[in-house]
């Protein structure tokens, strides 16, 4: 069984906390001791962006983060070294990769999916590779344990869901709002009714990200989902608290576990 799967059955039906951080932003040990703040305030699971030079699904916080990772050197090669090193200290949170397909596929999917593993990965979401294209992914992750995780997104038809559906692992991952991340004007009743309409489809747990911003939205969307998944708003935090990012994060974590746990 899955590290994912494992931190879904432990809940018992309460709802999971995923916040996203980009790797490297603003530095590496920065980015390990805030995963280790986020794992010890109440993140049930931890999105970890690999930053990219052309993050077209992003907004401008997560594109900002991923121009300061980058800067600093940061590559798929150092992301899985953080991985690796959380995984001395923690050895139960998931930790799951996000990214764009393209420093994947220069590595090669066989190489990426065992190095990941290795690592102590549990998951992979790359934003830009359609169910259409992703079974040499898919099967490669599959081989080494790992779960594929796919977004689906408000327009997205039944029929390609029953696709996805048969491919996922771990959780899916529903975009609440059309547009890039960090956008707003989050519909909770639109939510609630698109998620009761993938759940005829889909087993897996539901996390929904994209539009939230505080306590309150979170505490709406965990009315409804299975997870919470919040990135734009957890890197806003990295980014107004120079020098004191990890005490930041963790605090903003917990408040956003806390409002979650009183669903």
């Amino acid at each position: 069984m899955s590290r994912i799967t494992t931190a879904f059955q432990k809940l018992n039906g309460r709802k999971a906390l995923i916040p996203y951080i980009t790797a490297g932003d603003p530095n590496l040990e920065t980015t390990l001791e805030t995963m280790n703040e986020m794992a010890t305030n109440g993140a049930d699971i931890i999105e970890l962006g690999i930053p990219f030079s052309d993050p077209m699904a992003d907004g401008p916080v997560i594109q900002r983060a991923a121009e300061r990772a980058l800067a600093q050197g940061v590559s798929l090669h150092t992301v899985l070294d953080i991985v690796r090193r959380f995984r001395a200290s923690n050895a139960d949170t998931p930790v799951v990769l996000m990214g764009y397909l393209n420093p994947v596929h220069k590595t090669g999917y066989a190489a990426f999916a065992e190095a990941a593993a290795a690592a102590g990965v549990d998951g992979v979401l790359t934003v830009d590779s359609p169910i259409e294209t992703v079974a040499p992914l898919h099967d490669a992750l599959r081989r080494h344990g790992l779960d594929t995780i796919f977004l689906v997104a408000p327009t997205t038809g039944e029929e390609r869901i029953a696709r996805i559906a048969e491919l996922a692992g771990g959780f899916v991952y529903y975009v609440s709002l059309k547009g890039v991340t960090g956008s707003a004007a989050l519909d909770t009743d639109e939510v609630a009714a698109k998620l009761a309409l993938l759940r005829r489809h889909i087993s897996l747990p539901i996390g929904v990200g994209f539009g939230i911003s505080d306590a309150a939205s979170a505490k709406k969307i965990a009315a409804a989902a299975d997870a919470v998944i919040v990135g734009s708003r957890i890197v806003k935090e990295i980014e107004a608290n120079p020098g004191r990012e990890a005490q930041a994060v963790g605090a903003l974590v917990r408040e956003l576990k806390t409002a979650i746990e009183a669903v």
